[in-house]
């Protein structure tokens, strides 16, 4: 199993909202590290949960409405990633991804390591193609993702070192 989980969310058939799905597949495309597994979630569901057990860390980018300009790529990392699913309101997803890392908490499976990467929607509308704005933000989102993996090898490597 891989230890790192990047999950795309989002619904690619209303523009902005499949941000998550349009970076996922972008960072499928040039991730070659074989520690991660990437997993385009859709609109979200519990049956995910198989998917995201056992790993050391979670990624998950989804389109978020946080009242910052449309574009804006937000990084939420542990506490600050529960707080802000806590007080995020108002998802088009069946199941919320507060509900997905509530349910990884009850069985004991929510990893170490988790972040909420968010891109500020322009318009949630029909359409397959994200909005310009948005769409030049997908490249910003998955250097963050790039980044925080980046990073947490090190902390592993360090931990595992001493």
């Amino acid at each position: 199993m891989a230890a790192f989980a990047v999950l795309g969310i989002g619904n690619d058939l209303l523009q902005d909202d499949g941000a998550g799905i349009h970076a996922i597949r972008q960072f499928e495309a040039v991730n070659q590290h074989v520690d991660v597994t990437a997993i385009d979630g859709g609109t979200i569901g519990l049956a995910l949960m198989s998917e995201l057990e056992g790993h050391q860390g979670i990624i998950v980018i989804d389109a978020m409405r946080l009242g910052t300009p449309p574009g804006t790529v937000t990084i939420h990392e542990g506490a600050d990633m529960d707080h802000c699913l806590r007080n995020h309101s108002g998802s088009a997803h069946e199941v919320s991804i507060s509900d997905l890392m509530d349910a990884l908490r009850l069985s004991d499976a929510l990893p170490p390591r988790r972040a909420l990467i968010g891109i500020e929607p322009a318009c949630i509308e029909w359409g397959t193609e994200p909005t310009p704005k948005i769409a030049g933000s997908i490249d910003a989102a998955v250097v963050a993702i790039q980044a925080l993996l980046e990073r947490w090898r090190q902390e592993i490597s360090k931990e595992d070192a001493a």
